[in-house]
């Protein structure tokens, strides 16, 4: 059964070497491999983040990943340090404070790449 296995999760990119620059030297992913159509990252666990060259990137602007931390707090704020920006929402049901959502089951985050890919940082409130 598929519920067994850990998952990677791919985002399309299209330009590959400022994927690669965010993922590895600002976001502080370790690059598990490399080939000109892709760079995979090595994740927590068994877990990757893969991505991929495109030439169209990506249409949907809603989250297409979010990591699952212990503080999301301390995660933005280190991220900030390195200087990832987050967003900041203000709308029916979606309100963020100092960039960090409550969305009732988990307090949460998110940040743009450089090709327009919304990843979120999800801290769950009972673990």
């Amino acid at each position: 059964m598929l519920g067994n296995y850990p998952i990677d999760v791919v985002l399309l990119a299209r330009d590959l070497a400022a994927a690669k620059d965010f993922y590895a030297d600002t976001i502080g992913l370790r690059v598990l491999s490399e080939t000109p159509g892709g760079v995979t990252f090595q994740c927590g666990g068994d877990t990757h983040l893969v991505v991929t060259k495109s030439t169209v990137g990506t249409k949907d602007e809603q989250t297409q990943a979010a990591f699952r931390v212990a503080d999301v707090r301390a995660e933005v704020s280190e991220l900030r340090q390195r200087g990832v920006q987050f967003e900041d929402y203000d709308m029916p049901g979606l309100q963020t404070h100092d960039g960090i959502a409550d969305i009732g089951f988990a307090w949460m985050a998110w940040f743009i790449d450089p090709d327009k890919n919304c990843v979120g940082m999800m801290q769950l409130k009972n673990p």
